[in-house]
């Protein structure tokens, strides 16, 4: 770790100091050592619980967007089966009225039939539904309305069974029928208005929550590099602080100190990431629907976890190999059918350029299996690089599959790589061509 290497630097001038400085009192270097530790390890805890939460309220959000769309499913059905009833009751009706003949009424008895039901089933969908006071008012009013329709409807089949012809047409010919229709018709409309726009806050919901976790995952990595870079100041202090010990053996007790903790911060931080990891799938376990977010969230949670791993090499030489950043994200998927070509020179990165580079070649390695050359049989990938004396430049090529234009948006996937860019001052650009797609990503290496 970074950390390590620092203390190991100090080394020699603690050494020189050995005989001249005098020894700091035991209790006062433990508290001076244990708040910061403790604020550290606070930090990112929070900022892992953070990002729980944020998560289990995306997932419920697309839970009650599902719930809401087979409720308002079912309450579009319910409306049309009750507007059927009444459409096919007036047809028959009028068929009778017309023609004095009870063939007609077949309709009217099917609508008069299922009416009742429909009915029912509308005001059974609102009372189990929040709390809505215009759209009960509205049910209240179409169920009058109906009532009333089927009312009038029954008074004109009474006038024809009587043979009172003319008072049956006299009943058409007035505009009360046409008016309760029109009425009912309108009540309808606008409840279905209601249910659609409680429909679409949901869908608004869900979505806002949904971009939110992209930043999210960007804050993580700022965060966890923060911790680490906190870690290393910490350490660094206490290195200064054993400068001050008058014998070498004491220095050496303080040293294996200051390398034991910075192993532990790297247990805890990695502890960390297996314990959201695993929230993370139990929030989802059972909810095949939410399948999909949670492995993609799953996925971005080990790409951090890989790139963490491959800074934490030797103490003495805190940097990382770029070649096994990269064989490190292309192993889960690399195959006898998915070849990947790997060429460059050695090169040792700071290991702070890590995080985001795992996380732009996880990015890159996902939309391959995804949408591009690993997608389908016969593509290939190839990662080659050259150096300059302060910037890689290195390119990303795929071949055997050419991506359609509803796989060049800018998604999630690429909105995370070109923030990951940002975040140590590079730049992306992409090429699509007739048998691929090529990236091109530069980026300094000094300070």
């Amino acid at each position: 770790m970074r950390a390590g290497a620092g203390t190991l630097e100090t080394a020699a001038m603690i050494r020189a100091q050995d005989r001249q400085a005098p020894p700091l009192p035991r209790a006062s270097w433990r508290r001076g050592t244990r708040l910061p530790s403790l604020l550290l390890f606070a930090v990112v805890a929070l900022a892992m619980l953070g990002s729980i939460w944020l998560i289990y309220s995306t997932l419920q959000a697309e839970r009650d967007e599902r719930a809401q769309v087979q409720r308002t499913d079912n309450i579009m059905q319910a409306l049309g089966d009750l507007g059927r009833s009444v459409i096919n009751a007036e047809t028959g009706q009028r068929g009778y009225i017309i023609t004095n003949d009870r063939a007609y009424l077949a309709p009217y008895e099917l609508g008069r039939e299922t009416y009742p039901a429909a009915l029912a089933r509308l005001k059974q969908l609102f009372s189990t539904g929040p709390p809505n006071a215009e759209q009960d008012r509205l049910m209240r009013e179409i169920e009058q309305l109906a009532d009333a329709k089927f009312a009038e409807m029954a008074k004109g089949v009474q006038f024809v069974d009587e043979h009172r012809i003319i008072d049956a047409n006299q009943l058409i010919l007035t505009d009360r029928g046409q008016e309760l229709m029109d009425r009912l018709r309108n009540a309808m409309v606008r409840l279905e208005a209601l249910e659609r726009d409680t429909l679409g806050y949901a869908q608004a919901r869900s979505t806002a929550l949904e971009l939110r976790i992209m930043p999210l995952l960007a804050m993580l990595a700022v965060i966890i590099s923060l911790s680490l870079a906190l870690g290393l100041l910490q350490i660094s202090r206490t290195a200064r602080a054993e400068a001050a010990a008058a014998h070498a053996e004491a220095l050496r007790e303080a040293r294996d100190r200051a390398d034991l903790l910075a192993r532990e911060l790297n247990h805890r931080v990695k502890n960390l990431f297996a314990v959201i990891l695993a929230i993370v799938r139990m929030t989802g376990k059972g909810d095949p629907a939410a399948k999909g977010v949670v492995d993609r969230i799953s996925q971005r949670i080990h790409a951090l976890v890989n790139a963490h791993e491959v800074t934490q090499g030797a103490v003495e030489s805190p940097t990382v190999d770029l070649r096994n950043l990269i064989e490190t994200a292309i192993a889960p998927y690399r195959s006898e059918s998915e070849t990947c070509v790997i060429e460059g020179e050695a090169i040792a990165l700071p290991s702070r350029l890590a995080v985001p580079l795992g996380l732009v070649i996880h990015e890159l390695v996902t939309n391959a299996v995804k949408y591009g050359a690993w997608a389908g049989p016969g593509g290939q990938v190839s990662v080659a690089w050259r150096t300059t004396p302060d910037s890689v430049h290195l390119t990303w090529r795929e071949t055997g599959r050419t991506l359609e234009a509803t796989e060049r948006g800018t998604g999630f996937g690429s909105m995370l790589i070109d923030g990951s860019a940002r975040q140590i001052r590079g730049s992306i650009t992409r090429e699509f061509h007739d048998e691929g797609i090529e990236v091109i990503f530069d980026f300094p290496v000094g300070d």
